[in-house]
């Protein structure tokens, strides 16, 4: 995705589009920090020490030494995004905020990065995590080590209210002969192709609005996207005579399609620290304050990952 970069005026819904844009061009990909007239971390260019222990080790101990992580994030709705007093906010970062306390770190500076080049960033250490709402994909699990989902997006579509060509699922989509809109580099295109959606019937766009505005125009029957982008953007865009179909997971060759599963990632020797933070994560989720956390970010009970699924099973594919 073109994320775009941190910068007033803010708007919640046009500061940036999908999240989950396939890893592209990380060796050697820039950092785009930027400045937002905000209290971003000033310290977001000096190295970190890139190693780790068994049991939270060096990297873990070294936050709770300086008493602040920095978090790489995207600046995109509603996972990890500046609002309008240019605070950090969103389902990710208040995660982030409750772990990271939770480990002793009391203090999140956020570093906000174009989302592709957040890998880059992470790995050349101009932050110590990604908190960016990032899908968990096979081909990111072999630059970044993930920590399990904190959420795993259903599928859902953006149709004219009314819902006129009964979409419920990619199939249903393929079978009708609808033309589906998706973002570029979104796991979406691939749900399509395999569901049966001719290349012909699928078309990419840019970004959120211009998506909304595809099927909003006519250009396309619906839009394909998870269930929270969509409720977030339609509610970011009252008056639009659209509706969000109800969620689904695709079923892509028998099997559940898991790419919508989103975590934080730090780098791969540091599997010291993802076994801390999940032990946190885990904490959250099954006391039910996980949803708590998500729910003013448009997430439901649907979207909270089960027990069972882990980062180690998404990254298998």
């Amino acid at each position: 995705m073109a994320v775009r970069n941190a910068r007033p005026p803010f708007h919640p819904f046009t500061a940036g589009i999908s999240r989950r844009r396939f890893l592209r061009g990380t060796a050697g990909a820039g950092l785009a920090v930027a400045a937002a007239g905000t209290a971003v971390a000033t310290s977001g260019c000096a190295r970190v020490d890139l190693t780790d222990e068994p049991g939270g080790g060096t990297l873990l101990k070294r936050l709770r030494d300086r008493g602040s992580v920095r978090v790489g994030f995207a600046n995109e709705a509603p996972y990890s995004f500046l609002d309008k007093n240019a605070d950090l906010t969103g389902e990710a970062a208040e995660l982030a905020k409750v772990i990271f306390d939770r480990l002793g770190v009391p203090k999140v500076d956020p570093v906000p990065a174009d989302f592709g080049a957040l890998i880059a960033g992470l790995r050349s250490g101009l932050f110590d995590i990604i908190g960016a709402g990032m899908s968990v994909t096979p081909k990111r699990c072999e630059a970044v080590a993930f920590t399990d989902p904190e959420f795993n997006a259903s599928e859902a579509f953006l149709v004219p209210r009314g819902n006129p060509k009964g979409l419920k699922t990619m199939a249903d989509a393929a079978a009708s002969g609808a033309t589906v809109g998706v973002l570029l580099g979104a796991v979406e295109a691939d749900i399509a192709e395999k569901s049966g959606v001719p290349d012909g019937k699928i078309v990419r766009f840019a970004d959120q609005p211009s998506a909304f505005d595809g099927v909003a125009g006519g250009r396309v029957d619906a839009v394909a996207l998870t269930s929270i982008s969509l409720r977030w953007g339609l509610k970011q865009r009252s008056g639009l005579n659209l509706e969000v179909t109800p969620p689904y997971r695709p079923i892509v060759d028998g099997q559940e399609f898991l790419a919508a599963a989103g975590s934080f990632a730090v780098r791969p020797d540091q599997t010291g620290f993802v076994e801390a933070f999940n032990r946190e994560l885990h904490v959250l989720r099954d006391s039910g304050d996980l949803l708590r956390i998500q729910q003013p970010f448009g997430f439901t009970k649907d979207d909270v990952p089960a027990p069972d699924l882990t980062a180690e099973k998404v990254c298998q594919g």
